[in-house]
């Protein structure tokens, strides 16, 4: 009798424990959300500043996508040793080390305007990528570990998906703060204020990244104080494969190539979105009204990601990823081919269907890794320099082709990503 009372307070207590895991896992994840949100705002802020500092400094296509390959270079250089980093320190040091980093990125910007000069931005965003490329490798892997292997896909789009809130709401922010200031200068200046016009243009960054730099020191103390759950040791959960090197994981490389060539495709899209939108066979808007539609873009991208948490609980990831990658090349497609309002709203609708790419392609490039996760997480973000080349790559075809057909280079990207979804993303035998 002894014997069955100590077994069922020891179930008691087990079950009691799993609550709590389960409780602690659920405050994580809620806590996990403002740095997804944090960082899609702050990466979507630069579709504002392409079109602003293009003004600001008189750049062509090509010279303004100079922002997104610093920013994104960022992911080349750092997310390797970034990897390294949280390894060591954990994935709650490292988001706090990533925080840290974003609010001194954010300071620099108002040098940056003062003095007027490009490279001062471009080092700016620089070292603001860095503080996001740490980030990115702490908190995805860190979500996908912390619940069920089968739901990490699901996890990792909800979070996602506040993500998404943030590069929804980051262009009307930017239209009122930066853009609209500059639509005021513009109006009242005469030529013989030009030089003073542009020095106005450059200062109204200034207000909003200090904002900026205030709610990244916020989240750092938060994230400083808050006792977030203990994840398994990686050095303890067996590989599918003990290969030696996340690198030999075929479906890990060929993963990273598919965050390469979607992030790439995504930011080429969203930072000429207002360009192209201010065409006059497209939509015909001054730069802030077509900010705003920018929304549209990237609010698709939202509400996808809320959906796709709950639908990719029953469908399979892989089969799901090449649906939205084939919808997304048709609407490209339609874009190049058509004018007017169907072109622009084809466009624009393409951020619905890349909703689930970026999080699903994650999921499931370090499924099975085990131990390799934190070198894996590394490798994949690393994958997030597609989007410094690509969006130059597409401003050459803009100053060359035309903004119109440049639309044709993301095609590409999403044919590979379905092969991925169909039949990359399948581990090796």
């Amino acid at each position: 009798m002894a014997g069955i009372t100590t077994s069922s307070s020891a179930t008691a207590r087990a079950g009691t424990s799993a609550q709590q895991g389960q409780s602690n896992y659920q405050f994580a994840l809620i806590a996990l959300t403002s740095l997804f949100f944090m960082w899609g705002f702050i990466t979507c802020l630069n579709d504002i500043l392409v079109p602003h500092l293009k003004n600001v400094f008189q750049l062509n296509y090509a010279q303004s996508m100079l922002i997104q390959l610093c920013f994104f270079g960022a992911y080349f250089i750092i997310s390797l040793p970034a990897g390294a980093l949280v390894k060591r320190i954990s994935y709650k040091w490292g988001i706090v080390v990533g925080l840290a980093i974003c609010a001194v990125g954010c300071v620099l910007f108002i040098p940056a305007a003062s003095y007027r000069v490009y490279a001062l931005f471009l080092g700016a965003l620089f070292v603001l990528a860095t503080g996001v490329t740490i980030l990115q490798v702490a908190a995805n892997p860190y979500v996908t570990v912390l619940g069920a292997p089968d739901t990490a896909a699901s996890r990792l789009n909800l979070t996602q998906a506040f993500n998404s809130l943030g590069t929804t709401i980051a262009p009307i922010f930017g239209a009122m703060l930066i853009l609209g200031a500059a639509t005021v200068a513009a109006t009242n200046a005469t030529p013989e204020q030009l030089d003073a016009m542009h020095a106005s243009e450059a200062a109204a960054v200034k207000f909003p990244y200090l904002l900026l730099a205030a709610a990244f020191l916020v989240l750092t103390i938060i994230f400083a104080i808050l006792k977030l759950p203990e994840v398994e040791n990686e050095d303890e959960i067996k590989p599918m494969r003990d290969t030696g090197s996340a690198w030999q994981f075929r479906h890990l490389v060929l993963g990273t190539i598919g965050i390469f060539l979607y992030v790439g495709a995504e930011v080429s899209v969203g930072s000429f979105l207002v360009n192209f939108l201010s065409q006059p066979d497209i939509g015909g808007l001054s730069e802030a009204d077509a900010a705003h539609y920018v929304s549209y873009f990237w609010g698709g991208a939202m509400i996808g990601r809320f959906v796709g948490a709950f639908l990719m609980r029953f469908v399979d990831d892989g089969k799901a990823l090449a649906f939205n990658a084939a919808i997304a090349i048709i609407l490209l497609l339609i874009t190049v081919l058509s004018t007017g309002h169907v072109a622009m709203w084809s466009v624009l609708a393409v951020g619905l269907f890349n909703s689930i790419m970026f999080p699903t392609i994650f999921s499931l490039g370090v499924h099975g890794l085990g131990r390799y996760t934190s070198q894996g997480s590394g490798i994949l973000v690393l994958g997030i320099v597609g989007g410094a080349v690509l969006p130059v790559i597409q401003g050459f075809l803009a100053d060359t082709i035309g903004i119109h057909l440049a639309f044709l280079m993301p095609v590409i990207c999403y044919i590979y990503i379905a092969y991925y979804g169909l039949k990359g993303h399948k581990p090796a035998n």
